[in-house]
């Protein structure tokens, strides 16, 4: 396991341009430089030499970042920015009672209770899809459907039609929230267990609905099945929708969703919707998990500026591929304006298609 230090040429090799500022989403609304990798740089840098310290303070600008993995992908110097700060923040949390909190939150004990809870009383409402199938599919349904299994339904309603089978096992989250707050320790065993899983199983396509877990599961090493989100695999099999009224859509890309050619295919495919993107569709929520917390005033900022956007093309309904960006984009909404009978509708795809699937 890499420590801070491990990354000390890498850090270096950040010239201070200042283009990760112009993609921050954190930077818009604070102006403050520690906000953007650069100024984070800056402090590790010091850091590692023994000049500062890793402490509460440096950790509450490593807390300041929404893990969009934009500064990464816009950095001239191709810096891996968010395993930068993942490793500083484990650095950090590894030593402090901050962490030791962390770490017995984000336990098999307590973590995996609280799903389990959920996951069984939703069980009975969400059963797997069975009988004669033309193709089966491994689904990892994430933590999000353990609580609010909606978008699972929709799912399973959706395949159903083309009769399609999944196949559904005792997967434990992705690893996003514990590799986002530094516990490594604890995202490499649920990697591991999930992935061993995954490899002993049947099933070509490994299917998700939700674009944080999709990206998790992409960089599992030695992963022997191709990830898909819904949406792909739907645009894949060229699948017809028709809804009974005029419906005018309009999408938000998740951070993490990597590919999302596919919403504008299978919105050809839907009958009586009009599509209308967004002014920068793909700029973050706001909500980031844990982020929200710890920065709650920063959430809401960008999850307004967020639904601004959204509310330029007047849609009925704003789209998304992940249940974090509909928590996100429903705080922006009604922190806005609030919500009323006239407020747009936020839904994940597959609750969407699921309602004009053709009889």
């Amino acid at each position: 396991m890499k420590t801070l230090e491990d990354y000390s040429e890498e850090i270096n090799k950040c010239s201070k341009c200042g283009l990760c500022q112009s993609v921050c989403p954190v930077y818009r609304i604070t102006g403050n430089d520690c906000a953007v990798s650069r100024g984070k740089f800056v402090m590790l840098d010091g850091v590692i030499k023994g000049d500062l310290k890793l402490n509460k303070n440096i950790n509450k600008y490593l807390e300041m970042c929404l893990k969009c993995g934009k500064c990464k992908d816009f950095c001239p110097s191709g810096i891996d920015v968010c395993e930068i700060f993942k490793t500083a923040k484990h650095d950090y949390l590894k030593n402090s009672f901050e962490g030791k909190i962390i770490r017995f939150l984000q336990s098999e004990k307590i973590f995996d209770t609280f799903l389990e809870i959920f996951s069984k009383f939703n069980q009975a409402r969400t059963s797997a899809i069975s009988g004669s199938e033309a193709e089966t599919l491994l689904f990892f349904k994430g933590c999000a459907n353990q609580i609010f299994p909606s978008s699972e339904k929709a799912v399973k309603k959706i395949l159903n039609k083309i009769n399609i089978k999944l196949i559904e096992k005792n997967f434990k989250c992705c690893g996003v929230p514990f590799a986002s707050s530094g516990n490594i320790e604890r995202f490499n065993d649920v990697k591991e267990y999930n992935l061993n899983i995954i490899n002993n199983s049947d099933g070509e396509y490994l299917l998700t609905d939700c674009a944080s877990c999709e990206d998790a599961l992409r960089n599992y090493p030695g992963i022997n099945k191709k990830v898909l989100t819904i949406g792909e695999y739907i645009a894949e099999k060229n699948i017809k929708f028709k809804f009974k009224k005029t419906v005018r859509v309009t999408f938000h890309k998740p951070c993490h969703l990597k590919n999302d050619d596919f919403v504008k295919k299978i919105l050809k495919n839907c009958e009586n919707v009009q599509y209308v993107e967004m002014p920068d569709y793909d700029s973050c929520c706001g909500f980031a998990g844990q982020f929200a917390i710890t920065n709650r005033k920063l959430s809401i900022e960008i999850s307004k500026e967020k639904i601004k956007q959204a509310l330029t093309v007047t849609p009925d309904i704003i789209l998304t591929a992940c249940p974090a960006c509909i928590i996100g984009l429903r705080q922006g909404l009604i922190s806005l304006k609030g919500i009323n009978a006239k407020s747009p509708k936020i839904k994940n795809i597959s609750e969407f298609l699921a309602d004009g699937l053709c009889e």
